[in-house]
């Protein structure tokens, strides 16, 4: 499991999420994530973050959970994968669970920001990151 140095990341870039005008809501694991997006009402969330190494439900098993949901957005919510994982199969792991991005580890902000201006450019939502 690898949540400690993406919580470091993010805790140490609050300040930028502040500016951008981002609230985030965290999930100690893949389950908790499906239930929260679950219970939110429908569109509530912008983007959804997952680590692949969550613990109780893998980011990959939570993907393809919130992608079945019986919701309006289920399909369309772009789902970014955060992993060290960086090999072609797990790339294609994460976009066959339906996934919209796959950055890799170790964190970079600029990687970030530009995934999500990426994907809030494209016209039907979805966006693979080549890199």
């Amino acid at each position: 499991m690898d949540m400690e140095p993406t919580c470091h990341f993010i805790a140490q870039h609050t300040h930028i999420v502040a500016i951008l005008g981002m609230v985030i809501t965290e999930a100690k694991n893949g389950k908790e994530a499906v239930d929260i997006y679950k219970q939110s009402e429908l569109h509530t969330f912008d983007y959804i973050f997952v680590d692949i190494m969550m613990p109780v439900m893998d980011g990959l098993d939570a993907t393809r959970q919130i992608r079945k949901l019986n919701r309006e957005d289920a399909q369309s919510i772009p789902i970014i994968a955060m992993t060290a994982n960086a090999f072609a199969e797990d790339k294609k792991a994460c976009m066959d669970a339906g996934m919209t991005a796959h950055i890799t580890k170790p964190l970079k902000l600029e990687t970030i920001v530009e995934t999500l201006w990426k994907i809030q450019n494209q016209k039907d939502g979805k966006y693979e990151n080549r890199k």
